[in-house]
């Protein structure tokens, strides 16, 4: 009678463990959060039905459902996985585009702060500018590093924040310029 009672199917448990911390490792959590998120969510569901199941008397014990909550979890884990390698190759062509632009943005801004205007208004606002060119500079530098460590997506995200800085900057010396003309 006791010999039919349902276990924990531990292996199972295991199995679906290891695929998400694999897909971990492999920056799934980085490089596709929805993907890994909705793995780890499928894992935390399974593991609840577990503690249910396991809750209850042993005669009514059912991990049957669980081990197919498992089996879900683990294939999602594998699929985030394995989709990490085409995302990450996506995201180093985008940063490759990104990052020499952002030095072409910085000459342009450079160049434009020397036709701005320099009135008492106007120097304080350059100096601003030269400032925040200063940090899009250094996020740059970081930006490369990052590239190199093969850490694509902070050198996409960094060199994305630096061309979107730079050419707010190079908006907002054309207006100064501008309006400087019209007087």
């Amino acid at each position: 009678m006791f010999a039919g009672c349902a276990k924990v199917p531990q292996d199972v448990i295991d199995g679906a463990q290891a695929a998400l911390q694999a897909a971990k490792t492999a920056e799934a959590d980085r490089y596709l959060p929805e993907q890994y998120n909705a793995a780890k969510s499928a894992l935390d569901a399974a593991m609840a039905e577990v503690e249910t199941q396991s809750s209850k008397f042993f005669l009514f014990r059912s991990y049957k459902k669980a081990g197919e909550m498992l089996a879900a979890a683990t294939t999602a884990a594998q699929e985030a996985q394995n989709g990490v390698a085409a995302r990450k190759e996506e995201v180093r062509q985008e940063a490759e585009a990104l990052l020499p632009q952002v030095p072409e943005a910085i000459k342009q801004a450079q160049a434009l702060m020397k036709k701005a205007p320099r009135g008492k208004e106007g120097k304080a606002a350059l100096q601003a500018i030269q400032n925040d060119l200063t940090l899009v500079e250094a996020s740059m530098e970081q930006a490369n590093t990052a590239m190199q460590n093969g850490d694509y997506l902070t050198a996409r995200d960094k060199a994305k924040a630096s061309l979107d800085k730079t050419n707010a900057l190079i908006d907002e010396l054309k207006q100064a310029i501008s309006r400087k003309a019209g007087r």
